[in-house]
């Protein structure tokens, strides 16, 4: 059994993380760090305390979560790689690439584990285009687009808008955009990006678009939260045929409404939410594969008993970094930048 220390439990500690890491077999939720040391009837066995120097001075945590304000990431993580723990961080890694690096040579030099939570790899819709792309089904791949688009106009108030490194929109949503088409076609030779500030009184960007240039291929990340209607969250064009893809996982959503991980038909997709495949010949449906975030931390888990690869590496957090940081640059400079 890993026991398991929880920091932060706002938003991504209450429906991302503990909710999944109590599900999950072989790992045990044991303490939740949160600056009132308050206790949540939801977790009646679990033990809250108000800081990480109280989290870490209960000896037998193994593997402690970061889900925490972006600024607030790296020394923490610092600090429980220092202190011989296990980490998983929220997305972003950190606030820079250079924090990042420091992070990755620290747990090397400890022998612990450190990955970051790049669910979205555990989408449903993410998951049909992988199988997809392994398939086929629609030749070689020519361009891609990936969208997250929301509709929030009004300003809220909360830390994501403070105008200091790691926040914005890019650190928010970018992360997950970029991981995935980093797994689906590998680094590109080239950057370009467009970060933009849409909402009358932002201090942060609130909508972005970053291309990477391959040589016979283009891969559009685009967000935006200004858009009342949505576009496709897929689009993907092949020498064989397209596929298009409309509407999110709806694990998020679920999980916001207090749902369980653990039900029947969890992830699973309406027939009237499935994408679809178009083809010379054909024009079809393609059922969506369920989603299901358990899978993160049962990798994380068999990775720390040395019973499987960890899926998400530290290498390929540092490329998602390393792409966030030429977006930033490219945007600045106007200029499109190399890998």
């Amino acid at each position: 059994m890993i026991n398991v220390g929880l920091v932060g439990f706002g938003l991504a500690g209450k429906a991302f993380h503990a909710p999944f890491i109590r599900v999950v077999p072989g790992l045990r939720l044991v303490a939740i760090a949160r600056r009132s040391a308050e206790s949540d009837s939801t977790y009646p066995d679990v033990r809250f305390v108000s800081g990480v120097e109280q989290l870490l001075a209960i000896d037998d945590i193994d593997l402690i979560v970061i889900a925490t304000p972006n600024d607030l990431h790296a020394p923490i993580a610092r600090e429980c790689l220092e202190a011989g723990r296990h980490v998983v961080i929220d997305k972003p890694f950190a606030t820079t690439l250079a924090e990042a690096e420091e992070l990755v040579a620290l747990a090397r030099q400890r022998d612990r584990i450190l990955t970051v939570f790049q669910n979205r790899r555990w989408d449903g819709d993410f998951k049909t285009v992988r199988q997809l792309l392994r398939q086929g089904s629609l030749g070689r791949v020519v361009s891609y687009e990936s969208h997250f688009d929301r509709f929030r106009p009004n300003l809220r108030g909360t830390w994501h808008e403070r105008p200091q490194p790691g926040m914005g929109l890019l650190f928010d949503l970018g992360p997950h955009l970029i991981d995935q088409a980093l797994v689906l076609f590998g680094k590109p030779e080239r950057i370009s990006a467009d970060l933009r500030k849409e909402r009358d009184g932002t201090l942060v960007n609130d909508a972005f678009e970053v291309v990477f240039h391959y040589p016979r291929l283009r891969a559009l990340l685009r967000a935006t939260v200004m858009a009342a209607a949505s576009g496709p969250r897929f689009w993907i064009c092949g020498t064989e045929g397209s596929f298009t893809k409309y509407g999110v996982d709806p694990q998020e959503q679920a999980m916001k409404q207090g749902g369980d991980p653990t039900a029947k038909g969890w992830g699973e997709e309406p027939e009237s939410a499935w994408g679809t495949l178009t083809t010379v010949t054909e024009t079809r449906t393609i059922p969506t594969a369920p989603g299901d975030y358990r899978g993160f931390y049962g990798n994380v888990r068999d990775a720390i008993t040395g019973n499987a690869p960890l899926e998400v590496s530290s290498a390929q957090a540092l490329n998602v970094m390393k792409a966030l940081d030429l977006a930033e640059r490219s945007s600045a400079s106007g200029r499109m930048v190399t890998w």
